[in-house]
C-alpha cells in the first residue's frame, strides 16, 4: 500500500502558482466578453413580443373570425365586421398579455437553473454563470459538475470525466495535467477538459482555451438546436379534445347550414350562423390557459423554495405515490456535531468531555480527523463570543461532517495548520471507495497517509490498531467487537466513521467518531401528511443501516413490521424478488447510486408513481430514471440538477411535501376552469343549435356570441387557475397517471350544466318573444342570461365536493375581480349606446331583466337538483334490504 502511495505521490499533480491562480481581473474578462460573445451554444431563439402578438393570430378561433370578417366585407356588411375585428384585437390582446408574462417567467426560471462556474476573477474564487466565461478565465471543478468550457487543465486530482456525449466512450476519461502541449482543438486530449463533459471522479484547475460555438460541444450544437420541446400529456389530452370538439362543430355548422337552405333561409344568414355555432363550440383557450395555469403553479412553488426545472413535472406530482428520499440534510438538519469517540480498544469518551491532556490514542484520532478534511476551520473573534447571539470558539465552512470532525479536533487543541504535516496529495471520497485518503510528509520527510471512511471499508483494510500499549495487531475477533460497538453507535442514531493512517507499510487503525446530525422539526409533520394523502415515504442513504432505522422511526417512516435493506443485501437479490417486496420496505441503507437506479425501477414496476431525490452526480440515472426526479439545490451537484425535474432550494424534505400539495392542487385547478370553459361552450352551441332547430330566429347574432366568449372565456378561466388547496387535497389518495382526466363524473357534469344553460337561455329567449318584447330586446335577454349562469358557474367549478351555496366563495379575490369585470364588460355592451350599437343589444326593461337573472340563477338550481337525484337513485340501488 505504502509503495503505492509513494508513487502516486511521484505522479502527483504539479501546485498551482499563485500567478495561476489569480486568473483574470473583471476588467479584461469584461473586455473579453464583449469581444467573443457570450460562452453560449447559440439554442432557440427567445419569443420577442411582436411574435408573441403575431401568434396570437394563429389560433383557430381567430381564423375563422377572421374568414367571418372577409365574408362580411365582401358582401358589404360593415357592421358585422366591425364587432369581428374589434373583439379579434381584444382577444390577441389579453392573449399576448398573458403569455408575454409567463415567457418572462420561464426566462427567469431558466436563468436560475443555468449552469454556473467557480471563475478566479482578480485572485478570488467566484461563482458566476458560465455563460460569462472567456478564453483565459481559470476555474475549478469537483465531482458532479459540468465542464463549462473548453479548457487545459492545469492540475488536478484523480480526475476523471464522462465523455460519451462527444466521443461516445461509455468509460470516463482519465485526466491529468498539461506539460507542453499546445494542440487545444482536437479531441481526446489527456490533458484537455470539454465542455458539457461530466467530472465523474476528482479536483482540478482548468485554463479556458475555447468558449461558446468555438468549443467541441459548440460544434456539434445543432444536434441540441433540434430537440424541440414537447407538449405535457395534459396539453396533449386538452389539445385532442379541443380538434375533436372543432370537428363536432363542423358538423353541426354545416347540418344547420343545409336545414337553413332547404328552409329557405338566405344563403348569407346561414352562413354567418354556421360561423357563429363554431365560435361557440370551440374551446380556444384551453392550451394557453393551461400553460398560464402551470406557469403561475410554478413561479407559487418557487415562492416555497421548489424550483421547477420542467412544466410537465407539476402535472406528475400530482401522481406521486412514493417519495424515496435522502436522510442527510433532507430528513436531517445536516448540522453535524461529533458527540462520541472510541479508541481502537473500544472505549467511549464523550466529545464534551475531553481531558485537558489527551491519551495517545485519542489524540492520534483526532489528528486525523482534522488532516483528513478539506472543511476549512474560522476561529472567531472574542468580540463575538459573548452577548445573547454569540458565536462558538470555532467554525467551519465545507462538508458538514468534516466541519463537524475539524471543529472537534480544534476544540481539543489540534488544528491542521499547526501540525507539522505538509500535505502532498488527496484521494478524494467516492460512492465506490466509501472513503478519503490524505497523503502528507512529516518534518522528516516520512510519508505518512490519513484514511476516514465507512467503519466496515476502514476496519477490513487495518492490520494493526493503536492502543494505549502502542500498536499491536488488529485481529479478527478485535475487529468484529469495533465493528459491534458501531452498530451500537449507530443504533443511537449516531453516524459513525472509522480513522486509520498508513505509515511504516502498515495501515493502523485508530477509532472511531459518532456524529448526530438530529431530525428537521417539520420532517415527522410532512411524512403524516403524506400518510394521509396516501403516499409513501422510503428512506435512502449510504449511512449505517442501525443509524438509517433510528432516524426513520423518530420521523415516522419506518413502522413495525417494516423491513430495511442494505446495499449487500440487494446486491443478493433479483430485481423480481426486490419488485415482490418493495412495498414492504422503508429503509434502504448503505446503498451506491447503482442501487438506488434499481430501488426506482422496482417501484415503478409495481405501478408506482416515484418521486426521487439526489444530490451527487452519480444519482443522476436514478433521477432521471425517476418519474419525478428531484436534486438538492444546497449540496446538489450541476449534473444532478440539470437531470432532475425540480430542485429543493433549501433541501428540505417538507418542501417537497408541499411541491407534491401545490402539483395536486394544480392539477385540481386545470380540472375546475376545463370544466368551466366546456360547460360554458356546451351551453352556447345548445343555445345557437336548439333555436335553429325549433324555427326560432337566430337567438343570437355572432357579434354577441362574440361578446360571451370575450366576457367568460379569459379572466374567469384564468382565475380559477388560481384557486388555494382545498383542505382535503391532501387526504386524498393518488391519481393514477393512466386515469382519464374525465374521470370522477366530470364528463357528465359538464354535458348536464352545459345543457341546462342552454335550455334556461332558450327559454328566456323564447319567453321573452312570446310577451311581446321585439326580437333585439328577447336576444339581450338570452345575452343577459348565456353570461350570467356562465359567471354564476364559476363559482361552482371551484369545488367538485361542495356547490355552490357550500363553496368559499372569497377565498380568492382574483376570481372575484375577474367574475366582476365580466359582468361590468357585459351591462357595458347593454347601456353605453356605441357599445350596444356594436354588438346590436337593447337596453331591457325591468321585466326583461329580472326574467333574464332569474332564468341565470335557476341553472344551477336545476343542475344540483338532477345530481342530487342521481347520486340518490345510486346510493339506493346498493342500499335495498336483502329478500330474507
Amino acid at each position: 500500500m505504502l509503495g503505492i502511495l509513494e508513487q502516486s505521490l511521484e505522479h502527483a499533480a504539479p501546485k498551482m502558482s499563485q500567478s495561476e491562480r489569480r486568473g483574470l481581473t473583471s476588467a479584461e474578462a469584461e473586455h473579453r466578453l464583449s469581444e467573443d460573445g457570450a460562452n453560449l451554444l447559440g439554442g432557440k431563439k427567445k419569443k420577442g413580443p411582436l411574435k408573441i402578438f403575431v401568434g396570437q393570430f394563429h389560433d383557430v378561433m381567430v381564423m375563422i373570425l377572421l374568414g367571418a370578417m372577409v365574408v362580411s366585407v365582401l358582401l358589404g356588411q360593415y357592421t358585422d365586421a366591425v364587432p369581428i375585428i374589434a373583439v379579434v384585437v381584444i382577444n390577441a390582446f389579453l392573449g399576448f398579455i398573458q403569455e408575454y408574462r409567463c415567457e418572462k417567467t420561464l426566462e427567469k426560471l431558466e436563468a436560475m437553473t443555468a449552469p454556473t462556474a467557480r471563475v478566479y476573477r482578480d485572485g478570488v474564487l467566484k461563482k458566476l454563470p458560465a455563460e460569462k466565461l472567456v478564453c483565459g478565465d481559470v476555474f475549478a471543478v469537483e465531482a458532479g459538475d459540468k465542464i463549462p468550457a473548453d479548457g487545459y487543465i492545469i492540475s488536478c486530482k484523480a480526475l476523471c470525466c464522462d465523455e460519451a456525449i462527444l466521443t461516445g466512450e461509455a468509460e470516463p476519461a482519465r485526466k491529468q495535467p498539461r506539460r507542453d502541449e499546445v494542440d487545444f482543438s482536437s479531441l481526446n486530449k489527456e490533458y484537455m477538459a470539454y465542455m458539457g463533459t461530466v467530472v465523474t471522479k476528482g479536483t482540478a484547475i482548468i485554463e479556458t482555451t475555447a468558449t461558446g460555438k468555438r468549443t467541441q460541444m459548440g460544434r456539434v450544437s445543432v444536434m441540441l438546436d433540434s430537440i424541440g420541446e414537447e407538449l405535457t400529456p395534459l396539453q396533449k389530452k386538452l389539445a385532442e379534445l379541443g380538434r375533436t370538439l372543432a370537428v363536432i362543430c363542423i358538423v353541426i355548422c354545416f347540418i344547420v347550414f343545409i336545414a337553413g337552405l332547404l328552409r329557405g333561409e338566405p344563403l348569407l344568414d346561414m352562413a354567418m350562423t354556421g360561423i357563429t355555432i363554431a365560435i361557440a363550440a370551440i374551446p380556444e383557450g384551453l392550451p394557453a390557459a393551461v400553460t398560464i395555469a402551470l406557469s403561475l403553479a410554478v413561479r407559487k412553488m418557487l415562492k416555497r423554495n421548489a424550483l421547477v426545472h420542467r412544466l410537465h413535472s407539476v402535472e406528475t406530482l400530482g401522481c406521486a405515490s412514493v417519495i424515496c428520499t435522502d436522510k442527510t440534510g433532507t430528513v436531517t438538519q445536516n448540522k453535524m456535531k461529533v458527540t462520541t469517540l472510541t479508541d481502537a480498544e473500544g472505549t467511549p469518551i464523550s466529545a464534551d468531555e475531553l481531558p485537558a491532556e489527551l491519551p495517545d490514542a485519542i489524540r492520534e484520532l483526532l489528528t486525523c480527523g482534522a488532516v483528513c478534511s478539506n472543511a476549512e476551520l474560522v476561529e472567531n473573534s472574542p468580540s463575538l463570543l459573548k452577548g445573547k447571539n454569540s458565536l462558538p470558539r470555532f467554525t467551519a465552512n465545507g462538508d458538514p461532517t468534516e466541519c463537524a470532525i475539524v471543529t472537534a479536533a480544534a476544540e481539543a487543541g489540534i488544528r491542521a495548520d499547526t501540525l507539522e504535516l505538509t500535505r502532498q496529495d488527496e484521494i478524494p471520497f467516492d460512492s465506490e471507495s466509501r472513503s478519503m485518503t490524505v497523503i502528507c510528509r512529516d518534518r522528516a520527510g516520512q510519508v505518512i497517509s490519513y484514511k476516514k471512511g465507512s467503519a466496515d471499508v476502514i476496519i477490513n483494510e487495518c492490520t494493526a490498531a493503536l492502543s494505549s500499549a502502542g500498536v499491536k495487531p488488529f485481529v479478527s475477533a478485535e475487529k468484529l467487537a469495533v465493528l459491534r460497538q458501531g452498530d451500537t453507535l449507530a443504533a443511537e442514531g449516531l453516524r459513525v466513521l472509522a480513522f486509520c493512517k498508513i505509515e511504516g507499510g502498515r495501515t493502523v487503525f485508530l477509532g472511531l467518531m459518532g456524529m448526530q446530525d438530529p431530525p428537521r422539526p417539520e420532517a415527522a409533520a410532512a411524512v403524516r401528511q403524506c400518510q394521509r394523502a396516501g403516499i409513501r415515504t422510503v428512506m435512502i442513504t449510504g449511512d449505517h443501516k442501525l443509524t438509517a432505522a433510528a432516524i426513520a422511526r423518530q420521523v415516522g417512516i419506518m413502522k413495525q413490521g417494516s423491513l430495511v435493506l442494505t446495499g449487500a443485501e440487494l446486491d443478493a437479490i433479483t430485481d423480481e424478488r426486490l419488485t415482490e417486496i418493495i412495498d414492504n420496505c422503508a429503509v434502504f441503507a448503505r446503498v451506491t447510486p447503482a442501487h438506488k437506479l434499481r430501488i426506482v425501477k422496482a417501484f415503478k414496476a409495481k405501478g408506482h408513481i416515484c418521486a426521487m431525490t439526489g444530490d451527487g452526480v452519480n444519482d443522476a440515472p436514478a433521477v432521471k430514471e425517476a418519474d419525478i426526479g428531484v436534486s438538492m439545490g444546497i449540496q446538489g451537484t450541476e449534473v444532478t440538477k440539470q437531470a432532475a425535474d425540480i430542485i429543493l432550494l433549501d433541501d428540505n424534505f417538507a418542501t417537497l411535501v408541499s411541491a407534491v400539495e401545490d402539483g395536486r392542487t394544480i392539477y385540481a385547478n386545470i380540472r375546475k376552469f376545463v370544466r368551466y370553459m366546456i360547460s360554458s361552450n356546451i351551453g352556447e352551441v345548445v343555445t345557437m343549435f336548439g333555436g335553429i332547430m325549433m324555427g326560432l330566429p337566430m337567438v343570437m347574432l355572432p357579434a354577441q356570441i362574440l361578446l360571451v366568449n370575450l366576457v367568460t372565456d379569459s379572466l374567469p378561466a384564468v382565475a380559477l387557475g388560481l384557486e388555494p388547496p382545498e383542505k382535503s387535497v391532501m387526504e386524498r389518495k393518488p391519481r393514477k397517471e393512466s386515469d382519464s382526466f374525465f374521470s370522477g363524473g366530470l364528463l357528465w357534469r359538464m354535458l348536464l350544466r352545459g345543457i341546462l344553460i342552454g335550455i334556461c337561455t332558450l327559454a328566456t329567449f323564447t319567453v321573452l318573444l312570446k310577451a311581446g318584447e321585439p326580437l333585439s330586446a328577447a336576444r339581450t335577454g338570452a345575452l343577459i342570461t348565456l353570461v350570467l349562469s356562465q359567471l354564476i358557474h364559476v363559482f361552482e367549478c371551484k369545488s367538485e365536493e361542495k356547490t355552490l351555496f357550500t363553496v368559499p366563495h372569497f377565498n380568492n379575490g382574483f376570481l372575484l375581480f375577474a367574475v366582476t369585470a365580466s359582468a361590468a364588460a357585459l351591462f357595458a355592451g347593454i347601456y353605453i349606446p356605441v357599445l350596444g350599437k356594436i354588438f346590436s343589444t337593447a337596453v331591457p326593461d325591468l321585466r326583461c331583466l329580472i326574467l333574464s337573472v332569474c332564468s341565470a340563477f335557476s341553472v344551477p338550481v336545476l343542475s344540483g337538483s338532477v345530481w342530487s337525484a342521481k347520486k340518490l337513485g345510486r346510493r339506493s340501488t346498493f342500499d335495498m334490504p336483502a329478500k330474507e
